[in-house]
């Protein structure tokens, strides 16, 4: 539900003097969400709705479809031609100096910047200035209450568990001398999600041998690999409660299938584990200290790791990415590569650290999550995090 108030005080902390949110058919998903517009709404027609740092919100809609924000507090006003649209914007924007839009310079952020130039063209000609709004999105989309943090930790033991019933089912296949398939690995923890109340978006990944240097294969029926003795075993999997604002655990653990474990792949597996806990450690540190702490400076962390063992061009990805509502959240992600993140890592939020090197031969990916609760106490789920590649025996 839109907490005006929360909105308001936000504004005035962030010292701006109001929060433009605009849609046109779906493509801002971060304003439909701030303010409670329900996913399965469609409108066909450009919405505003303007968010002073003090005062009453307006609205502007078009005349099709006036009711389109009734459920927002404020007035409305109703355009029809494209210059009442214009002249509309100028209206809401008045006297502002600096606005708050789903926007940020040169698109380094496209999780963030969710508005087209002609529009914040549109709105810079009535001599506001546009800033970014990404922190403000994180606290009225990305932050998780009470209900969903426990929702997290009930999905977190039974993905945990998972690993514990796919290992479990391909060690005894490869015993019994069964052809077992990547997709039929992929079925018993979707069985095992089902059994257990959880629901997932996509498939998970079970990728044998080469297909883990891959950090996006997904394995396909018929095209999928056998996994047999001596084989390196990577599953990653997500899914969250089947309830209303269920919010996802996603992990990712490795094994190898035999007694023992080959000397290079422990030596990835532990350049990879002093990655990924050298990003905890960094995030632990930034809030035991109440030091600001960006996205970008948690994946320095681990990257410097990976680059300081000589694997750095096999780390081919950010180290980890917001969580919610969807396994990819809408808060700050951990990343300097793909993009340079400067939201802040902020209290009540989730995100993944895994970090990952992804050899021609096999791919290591060892993956948590992180959640700081309101008080700045970090918690990593999902079990205590691998130490070892485990050996499937």
């Amino acid at each position: 539900m839109f907490d005006l108030g929360a909105v308001q005080a936000a504004l005035r902390d962030q010292q701006l003097d109001g929060w433009l949110l605009y849609d046109f058919r779906g493509l801002n998903v971060l304003a439909r969400r701030v303010v409670g517009l329900p996913a399965d709404t469609f409108l066909s027609r450009r919405w505003f709705y303007y968010v002073p740092a003090l005062g009453e919100p307006r609205k502007l809609v078009h005349q099709i479809e006036p009711h389109a924000l009734d459920f927002l507090p404020g007035p409305r006003q109703q355009y029809l031609r494209w210059q009442e649209l214009e002249a509309g914007v100028g209206a809401l924007v008045q006297g502002a100096r600096r606005i708050a839009m789903e926007y940020v310079p040169r698109n380094a952020n496209p999780y963030v910047s969710r508005v087209d130039a002609g529009t914040i063209e549109l709105v810079r000609s009535f001599g506001a200035a546009v800033v970014p709004s990404g922190d403000l999105v994180q606290l009225f989309e990305a932050c998780w209450d009470d209900d969903q943090w426990a929702m997290h930790l009930e999905a977190a033991r039974h993905t945990r568990s998972a690993f514990d019933v796919a290992f479990g089912f391909i060690a005894a296949g490869v015993r019994a001398g069964k052809a077992i398939r990547e997709t039929d690995v992929q079925q018993t923890i979707l069985d095992h999600f089902k059994k257990n109340n959880l629901t997932c978006d996509h498939p998970p990944i079970c990728a044998v041998g080469p297909h883990s240097g891959d950090p996006h294969y997904g394995p396909v029926k018929g095209q999928d690999a056998v996994i047999r003795a001596n084989d390196f075993v990577l599953i990653d999997l997500w899914a969250k409660c089947d309830r209303p604002r269920a919010v996802y655990s996603d992990l990712t653990r490795v094994a190898f299938v035999g007694r023992d474990v080959p000397p290079k792949i422990r030596e990835v597996f532990d350049v990879v584990r002093r990655a990924r806990d050298a990003g905890i450690a960094r995030v632990k540190s930034a809030f035991a200290a109440g030091d600001t702490l960006l996205g970008w400076e948690v994946d320095k962390a681990t990257r410097d790791v990976i680059d300081q063992a000589g694997y750095g061009a096999y780390f081919c990805h950010r180290t980890g990415h917001s969580i919610g509502q969807e396994v990819h959240g809408n808060g700050a992600n951990m990343d300097g590569l793909e993009t340079r993140e400067e939201r802040r890592v902020m209290r009540r939020t989730c995100f993944s650290i895994e970090p990952g090197i992804y050899l021609p031969e096999f791919g290591v990916r060892s993956e948590v999550d992180v959640f700081v609760d309101k008080d700045g106490t970090v918690h990593v789920t999902g079990g205590e995090p691998q130490t070892e590649v485990a050996a499937l025996v």
